[in-house]
């Protein structure tokens, strides 16, 4: 009786402990002031605005135009091109951002762009966001800059509590990424404001996959943009208490414009001058005309509790690809299909559509307990039928002797060989069910077959076939230096990332 008593002691001493450490958190108001805005839509009179009217007129069936964005260097010039040529508003989401020379550059772009005149909004989901509040709050303080922070977490207290203590909101994230100009030009995509989406670490590179919109579509990301925009989990950055002297904000921006001005070689004019980009202003690059819609959760799934019914972008997105007939082949960095993906997916081989999974490996994931969750069903996917590729992370040569380990976080869904999905979606639970998401559903055989032509050199150069032998095992097959190689354990990883791997299976999937 003593151990017993004695062990009731420690959990009543845990439980207060744990009430008390909550009970300290700091929340969140969320019922501030706050001024309701809307996308302009007075902008025919804008290079952009022009472009735009020049374009409809020469596609009256509402097409789109589409330019991909592969390479990250091309990705980063994009939105700095867009940027600079705005002239009446910009408006930019995205789910994080950092304080590096992505970050840097960006927030440098946007600062001229207000100096030039153009209303900007910009909202930022807070929690992954590692840009420092200072930044947030120099863009805010500009007349011409509104910052949000969509969904945030109390900076009052510690932060990392106040996140556990507000948990069942704070989880709720905004994970779509769109940046408009004018209500004319867009970009939607994976790539979130950081180096290593942009080629700019020597150490790390993030393979991802975005588009550059012209067209009607534009007026279409505006819509969905309003919506986060206007609602209640948006928060202006003056509603979270941060003190910054004026001497702190003009040495911030003391060093962006000295990022921005610092030369030829800076990063800035190596981004607006890349080939890609070049190609794209003279006329010389392909440029996809073609119908589009954009799906996307709307900001109610994120103020209501969980339910099918708020997830508009799956619910739309999986009745299509369920009344494809031949293929879906499917790139994203992180696949969880749980057991009732797996009847969906079932369903489609039954009736002999060919399914194709391209993932991480354990090796180069940046997420080992979501690779946890998806080696639960890796041999069934395989059992029923269905392909997986696993991205390797070897090294490899980029110039001279700097190497990268590469990342896969692409997220693209190509249906029939013809229809293209391109966005922020994982096909993972967090994303499905508990994050909003926004992409592109693109009508474009001619798109497509390029985007294959690209993968299908790139699967032999990047990626393992997963596949079943005789006895049921997992291997991975590649061919490496010309030589076929076979493994028959996770490639390319050690012990430790095993186990890790391991011990995260306990964690609850729909978390992950």
């Amino acid at each position: 009786m003593t151990n017993l008593f004695g062990i009731h002691r420690v959990k009543r001493f845990t439980a207060a402990a744990a009430i008390a450490v909550l009970s300290a958190c700091s929340t969140i108001v969320f019922d501030v002031e706050k001024t309701v805005s809307f996308s302009l839509t007075d902008t025919d009179n804008t290079n952009f605005g022009k472009a735009l009217a020049s374009w409809n007129a020469d596609h009256p069936d509402g097409q789109s135009g589409f330019y991909p964005l592969v390479d990250g260097m091309d990705a980063l010039g994009a939105r700095l091109r867009l940027i600079e040529g705005a002239q009446r508003s910009i408006d930019a989401q995205y789910f994080l951002m950092k304080d590096d020379d992505a970050g840097e550059v960006f927030a440098g772009g946007l600062l001229a762009a207000a100096d030039r005149g153009v209303r900007v909004r910009f909202l930022l989901d807070d929690v992954f966001t590692s840009a420092h509040d200072d930044i947030l709050a120099l863009l805010n303080q500009h007349p011409n800059i509104e910052m949000r922070l969509y969904n945030p977490v109390s900076r009052r207290g510690i932060y990392y509590l106040n996140y556990v203590g507000d948990f069942k909101r704070a989880n709720r994230r905004m994970h779509s990424k769109s940046i408009t100009g004018d209500n004319a030009f867009t970009i939607i995509g994976g790539r979130n404001i950081a180096d290593e989406y942009f080629q700019l670490r020597d150490d790390t590179e993030f393979l991802d996959y975005d588009i550059l919109a012209l067209g009607p579509i534009a007026a279409d990301v505006s819509a969905q943009f309003d919506d986060f925009w206007n609602s209640s989990l948006s928060l202006p950055m003056e509603a979270l208490h941060n003190e910054f002297t004026e001497n702190d904000l003009a040495q911030e921006r003391a060093e962006i414009d000295a990022e921005r001005s610092a030369g030829h070689h800076s990063i800035y004019r190596r981004a607006i001058n890349t080939q890609h980009m070049l190609n794209l202003l003279d006329g010389s690059g392909s440029v996809y005309a073609a119908h589009a819609v954009l799906l996307h959760d709307g900001a109610a799934k994120l103020q209501n509790p969980i339910d099918i019914s708020q997830m508009t972008l799956i619910n739309e997105l999986g009745g299509f690809i369920a009344s494809s007939n031949a293929s879906v082949f499917a790139i994203t960095p992180y696949f969880i299909p749980t057991e009732r993906g797996l009847v969906f997916w079932q369903g489609l081989i039954d009736r002999d559509m060919d399914v194709t999974i391209v993932t991480n490996s354990l090796a180069s994931t940046n997420h080992v307990p979501v690779h946890s969750g998806y080696s639960r069903y890796r041999k069934k996917m395989l059992a029923m039928g269905a392909s997986i590729y696993e991205a390797r992370s070897e090294r490899v040569a980029v110039r001279q002797a700097e190497s990268k380990n590469l990342t896969l976080h692409t997220k693209l869904i190509l249906i029939d060989e013809r229809y293209l999905f391109v966005g922020s979606l994982n096909l993972d639970p967090r994303s499905i069910e508990i994050n909003a998401e926004l992409g592109l559903l693109i009508d474009s055989k001619e798109m497509a077959e390029q985007f294959m032509a690209q993968v299908n050199r790139a699967l032999s150069e990047v990626t393992y076939k997963v596949e079943l032998d005789e006895a049921g095992r997992l291997q991975w097959l590649a061919t490496i230096d010309g030589e076929q190689v076979v493994e028959t354990a996770e490639p390319q990883t050690n012990w430790w990332r095993r186990l890790q791997a391991h011990l995260y299976r306990v964690l609850p999937e729909g978390q992950l």
